[in-house]
């Protein structure tokens, strides 16, 4: 597979080219080698650990999108990607090796070169994980937030002085 090809379809997505989408081409690149597929619905899922530029090569190339529900971000600040796929059942999990996609002494298209010609295996340390995947997306009633008046899902409702509030007004004062 070849990975600038990868990169060039995650560029037309994403805008431009950056250390951080090659990182995430290189993830993809090495999912999609393993026999996984292009995902049109849900069949694979990844949970991602950041909300960098990486998280858009996994969308565009495979098909893990926020939309579909079978892209999950947890908050932890770290290039690391768990990718499930339900069909096969089985697991995986990718995480950058600290100093090996380049140093912040190299230009941000040498750091992109270095890491688009590198071997998955050497900048990602890659694991089997257990088969435990989200579950799939649910569609969710709305309720009317009695502050601002608009439609939230049901379950992101939060009680305050006995009214029903979104997060946003939940935080702030009632009448603000």
């Amino acid at each position: 597979m070849d990975a600038k090809k990868l990169m060039e379809r995650a560029i037309k997505f994403h805008g431009h080219s950056c250390p951080g989408l090659a990182i995430g081409v290189m993830a993809a690149k090495y999912v999609l080698e393993q026999g996984n597929n292009f995902s049109a619905d849900e069949e694979m899922v990844a949970v991602v650990e950041n909300d960098n530029c990486s998280v858009d090569a996994l969308q565009v190339l495979l098909g893990t999108t926020f939309g579909k529900g079978n892209l999950i971000f947890l908050d932890y600040g770290k290039n690391s990607y768990s990718i499930f796929n339900r069909t096969s059942e089985k697991a995986l999990r990718l995480s950058v090796i600290p100093g090996k996609t380049g140093d912040r002494n190299m230009s941000k298209d040498e750091r992109t070169a270095k890491i688009l010609g590198s071997d998955p295996a050497g900048i990602f340390n890659i694991k089997e994980i257990e088969f435990n995947p989200p579950d799939y997306a649910k569609i969710r009633d709305s309720d009317i937030c009695e502050d601002c008046g608009e439609a939230v899902m049901s379950t992101r409702i939060k009680e305050k002085e006995g009214k029903k509030l979104c997060i946003s007004c939940h935080g702030r004062s009632l009448g603000d």
